[in-house]
């Protein structure tokens, strides 16, 4: 069921997960759209997520964003802000309420991963996105293993000193009892500039005329149950909850937006198999997240190997 609208307010908004926003020219959403969009979000009964550029918006566009409950993402660190997205590794004068979302690529995050020590120190919450997780290799993988098993020690050293910093990466399976994947297509919908709908950002940035309705007729999603988790046949009967499950990437690396690529489950699976690692080691030193059941031990490191299992 759709529950919310992202609201690219600029052709340049701030890409905040795997897909790349290689748009330079800003084109903002004309008032009148966005008057439109909020009135169907209203209509819908749907919360916004307005995704800001890196410039500052004229006062009539801010006027209007505020005129509906909604939440924002931004490239820039601003007070106002409910999510920060970082494009690079700087991390000056991160705010500490908020939570903030890294997009870095692979070749990077494996180099300088020990720089992110400090910001756990400091951040309620860090989101680590992997622009071309498609590109990953058996190799990789070796080194995400070793990745995730320096982030585990860093953070039960921080709960033990009584923070409790939160990693997507491995805290949130910890916390999860069903898939909490991206939804789009599903429960989420994008409205870009130009009027029109789209399953995700990424769906327009790469094709604008892969569009799924607009405001002057409404939805027309195209066999939208295959976006649906019912209607993923891998993906339903997995445990990995904190996987993204993305569409987009789905479509990108296997064709079909229900089904993920390898490189997708098994970086989802390491991040599962040493969520279950820190759970484990958390609770040998005392009682922690108690409502919350152990995570199973599995002897496959992408559900396309172990089918029978699943």
């Amino acid at each position: 069921m759709l529950q919310y609208l992202i609201i690219l307010l600029d052709d340049t908004s701030t890409s905040f997960c795997h897909y790349n926003n290689n748009k330079t020219e800003p084109k903002a959403i004309p008032l009148d759209t966005l008057r439109k969009a909020i009135r169907f979000a209203m209509t819908e009964n749907l919360m916004i997520q307005f995704v800001y550029p890196d410039y500052l918006l004229p006062n009539d566009m801010i006027a209007e964003i505020e005129t509906i409950d909604h939440s924002k993402i931004k490239p820039v660190n601003d007070e106002e802000a409910d999510v920060f997205v970082l494009n690079k590794w700087d991390f000056t004068d991160l705010p500490a309420k908020i939570p903030v979302v890294l997009r870095t690529s692979k070749s990077q995050l494996l180099e300088k991963y020990e720089e992110l020590d400090m910001v756990l120190e400091k951040v309620m919450r860090l989101n680590i996105i992997i622009t071309d997780l498609e590109t990953f290799n058996d190799e990789d993988f070796s080194a995400y293993r070793l990745l995730l098993n320096h982030f585990s020690k860093k953070l039960q050293s921080l709960y033990l000193d009584g923070m409790s910093p939160q990693l997507n990466i491995l805290t949130d399976r910890m916390m999860l009892k069903e898939m909490n994947n991206c939804g789009a297509g599903d429960s989420s919908v994008t409205l870009a500039p130009n009027g029109r709908f789209y399953v995700c950002p990424a769906f327009y940035l790469e094709n604008e005329d892969d569009f799924v309705g607009d405001l002057e007729n409404g939805l027309d999603i195209a066999n939208q149950q295959l976006y649906k988790l019912d209607h993923a046949p891998i993906c339903r009967r997995c445990d990995a909850y904190q996987c993204r499950r993305c569409v987009w990437l789905n479509r990108k690396t296997t064709l079909e937006v229900n089904t993920p690529s390898h490189e997708q489950c098994v970086v989802a699976h390491l991040e599962r198999n040493a969520s279950k690692s820190l759970l484990s080691n958390i609770r040998k030193l005392g009682e922690f997240l108690p409502e919350y059941e152990d995570i199973k031990e599995i002897d496959y490191i992408d559900p396309f190997d172990s089918l029978e299992d699943l």
